[in-house]
């Protein structure tokens, strides 16, 4: 039978529900601190912000950061290039904890890790399983990193 004349989430409905959710909570918090870092903040008062951290080159990174996370949150929520959107967060929040976050214990209301590892373990999770059913890679029969596709 063709994946076009199967039914909807025909493999594992509760998979598919499950890894939409993850995405979408997932996008949403990565879209509003890249919006924020954008429209709120704006870029130069992110650049100042990096600049008093010691992150390299802080004007690049900051623009760098708000576009991987406000480009890669939609990206996720939409299921679009999964796997490059998730990598590239994984990396973001990897070099925010080692820049920023590391040495200050795990409470992020004190500057710690707790966000960046759970939004950075989340995007590594989703870049090496699958965006899920209810995605456009899959209705794109995109890659699938990690699982074997049935092909009929």
């Amino acid at each position: 039978m063709s994946r076009w004349t199967q039914t909807p989430f025909a493999e594992n409905p509760t998979r598919a529900a499950l890894l939409l959710g993850c995405r979408t909570l997932l996008a949403l918090v990565l879209i509003a601190h890249g919006w924020e870092k954008f429209s709120v903040l704006g870029l130069d008062a992110v650049t100042a912000q990096f600049t008093r951290l010691g992150v390299p080159v802080p004007a690049v990174s900051a623009f760098l950061a708000a576009a991987v996370e406000l480009v890669g949150g939609i990206c996720i929520l939409f299921g679009a290039f999964t796997w490059v959107a998730c990598v590239a967060v994984a990396v973001d929040m990897l070099g925010a904890y080692l820049l920023v976050h590391r040495g200050h214990g795990v409470l992020v209301d004190r500057g710690g890790w707790e966000l960046v590892a759970a939004l950075g373990v989340a995007a590594a999770l989703l870049a090496v399983t699958s965006p899920g059913e209810i995605s456009v890679d899959h209705a794109l029969d995109g890659p699938d990193i990690g699982r074997s596709r049935r092909r009929s």
